[in-house]
């Protein structure tokens, strides 16, 4: 359901209630704080409401927010609706980063991000990850967050996203910032592809670059796990 649904259920109740004579447009424009304009444009779907307003109006109404669900979520517990708009995203350790799916002991903990905000990031792929379980969450070590500095710092959460290994700009000249499979262990850098070697390029300039030659028979796309799409920084 999307605020318009909800927007829509409140248009029908003023509806109903002016019809059945429990409530005029100007006695609601009043008692709102609305002009006649302003409540008569909302009901011929010519503007829609602020969430101010969409407040002002419920308040004049006595409705809440489980008044406007859907027949099927009536007696659902608000909290129970609201959790279908979060998706739980596992915090992995580094070991599994290259892995399809995890294994319960690979599986750190779970945070939730909104379901929204996840479909609004735009995947690209270098080579067939659709199996994979596309964000994974990781925690940047004490390497990273100093090479990365000052866009990143140790113990920062970051969110991956896998379906994005491709070297192309995520945001125009702006570069990505990538984890990388270097050897025995993940780095977080620029990345730039040049013949059969990938360079890890630091923020912090007082870091050295770093290099990762390419196995015959393997791409770049077997080396980059994903795009770095958020970071959360606790304070």
């Amino acid at each position: 359901m999307l605020i318009s649904d909800l927007q829509d259920r409140v248009r029908t109740l003023v509806r109903e209630r002016i019809e059945s004579g429990e409530l005029t447009g100007t006695e609601l424009a009043v008692r709102a704080g609305f002009k006649q304009a302003h409540v008569s444009n909302f009901l011929n779907r010519r503007r829609g409401l602020s969430v101010e307003a969409m407040d002002r109006v419920m308040q004049v109404m006595q409705l809440e927010v489980q008044n406007l669900l859907p027949e099927e979520y009536r007696g659902v517990q608000l909290t129970e609706w609201t959790e279908a708009a979060f998706a739980s995203v596992p915090v992995i350790m580094n070991e599994a980063l290259l892995q399809s799916d995890f294994s319960p002991s690979q599986i750190v903990e779970f945070l939730r991000f909104k379901k929204s905000f996840l479909r609004r990031i735009r995947p690209e792929m270098a080579n067939q990850r659709r199996t994979w379980q596309r964000f994974v969450l990781i925690k940047a070590d004490k390497d990273s967050g100093e090479a990365m500095r000052p866009r990143l710092l140790p113990g920062a959460t970051l969110l991956i996203d896998r379906h994005y290994n491709s070297l192309r700009s995520y945001r125009r000249r702006e570069p990505n910032m990538y984890v990388v499979k270097c050897v025995n262990m993940f780095k977080i850098r620029y990345v730039e592809l040049q013949g059969n070697q990938l360079t890890l390029r630091p923020e912090n300039q007082r870091c050295p670059l770093g290099y990762v030659e390419m196995s015959k028979g393997k791409t770049f796309a077997d080396y980059v796990v994903g795009r770095v799409a958020h970071i959360s920084i606790e304070t």
